[in-house]
């Protein structure tokens, strides 16, 4: 059974996590009709500006929940089938026997077998996930980059393949979700950026959500600070950053209270029928983007909060910012965190990253928040 909501204890684990390391960081919790609302720290190192909790925030990959609720509505009104193969809609794009195998179903879960496009498109990460032979000079090369979906769904789609369609574990790829974004295109007949605002973003009523129309974040925000494990030294702010690299996969700008008021709405069967949150709750093994086994259903994926049971949610990562929101199954507890740092772990000598402070301040944070007693950092995707 969850703690109740400690406010002391809260403000005490998210000073925490600046103490470690974060710059700034700024998170709401919901436990019934009680809110805590807190922030700790800077969004800007420079000037010392704080951050505030009604900063918004690239969220990352908490897009893909949005993005997989877009494509069940979809199903829900027959335009699409969850179990029909991608090649019936998208016949250019995923051509011949992949594309008459690989279902909607698998793309939303990462059972497809296609590959991750990022390091095709950024060619410094091109070693990625052998960390030490990476380097962070294609993030300030395509710092203003347009890509267009279809150009960097073929760098997935050509790329050897990471597993067997439709075979577990599956991979996580954002390759995935920029093709679901078109599925969404060819049905409505609209962007999937405008789908997914009229269907899910307003439905929900979340007046500080939307996609990016620039590389500018608009009203109040942080800057964002990227670390590139160690390699960027000191971190460097990328938060004015062109974000069609990732679209309607991780482009997502939001708050910490639009993104509870989201996962609240997703758990009461008001953003898609029960028997689609059903769905979107049933899960598969993959491998998470940082390399570890999880469980993935539709957009969603279960973490354990030792003492606090399992929770739902979605975390991500944009190049120097992170987010994670977290529900219980019930709905009756809720977390969204942001933070403006990322990869701040040095790695050791055979190329892993090390362990360092703000992991456990995290943890930390995070078992508070969800009324827990102990556990590891949830991982977050980018």
């Amino acid at each position: 059974m969850n703690n109740p909501l400690d406010s002391a204890a809260l403000n005490a684990a998210i000073e925490n996590v600046h103490r470690a390391g974060v710059p700034g960081l700024f998170a709401e919790v919901r436990d019934g009709d009680r809110v805590w609302r807190g922030a700790a720290g800077v969004a800007d190192v420079a000037t010392g500006r704080p951050v505030v909790v009604d900063m918004r925030h690239r969220v990352g990959s908490c897009t893909k929940t949005f993005t997989a609720a877009a494509v069940l509505q979809q199903v829900e009104n027959g335009r699409i089938g969850l179990d029909a193969p991608i090649g019936r809609y998208l016949p250019k794009l995923v051509p011949g026997e992949r594309g008459d195998a690989i279902t909607v179903r698998m793309l939303i879960n990462h059972t497809s077998g296609l590959a991750e496009y990022l390091p095709y498109a950024y060619p410094s990460l091109r070693a990625f996930p052998v960390l030490a032979d990476t380097g962070p000079q294609s993030l300030d090369d395509h710092r203003f980059t347009p890509f267009h979906a279809t150009e960097l769904i073929g760098m997935g789609v050509s790329a050897p393949a990471v597993g067997a369609v439709g075979g577990t574990p599956g991979v996580y790829s954002n390759t995935n979700y920029l093709l679901l974004g078109q599925l969404l295109e060819e049905v409505t007949g609209t962007t999937a950026e405008d789908c997914i605002t009229r269907n899910v973003i307003e439905r929900a009523g979340l007046q500080d959500t939307a996609f990016p129309d620039g590389p500018h974040v608009h009203g109040p925000h942080s800057l964002l600070y990227e670390a590139w494990f160690g390699m960027i030294d000191p971190p460097r702010d990328y938060s004015v950053y062109d974000m069609s690299w990732v679209g309607p996969s991780a482009s997502l700008i939001s708050t910490v209270a639009d993104l509870n008021r989201f996962f609240g709405m997703l758990f009461a069967g008001e953003i898609v029928d029960r028997s689609s949150l059903a769905q979107m709750q049933s899960t598969v093994p993959i491998i998470s983007q940082e390399g570890k086994p999880i469980d993935y259903g539709l957009g969603l994926y279960p973490m354990r909060i030792p003492g606090g049971g399992v929770v739902w949610g979605h975390g991500g990562t944009v190049w120097g910012g992170g987010t994670m929101s977290m529900i219980d199954a019930d709905g009756g507890r809720q977390m969204s965190v942001a933070v403006n740092l990322q990869r701040w772990n040095r790695l050791d000598p055979s190329g892993r990253p090390q362990p360092h402070p703000i992991d456990d301040a995290l943890a930390a944070f995070h078992r508070v928040a969800m009324g827990g007693a102990g556990g590891e950092s949830p991982p977050q995707e980018r």
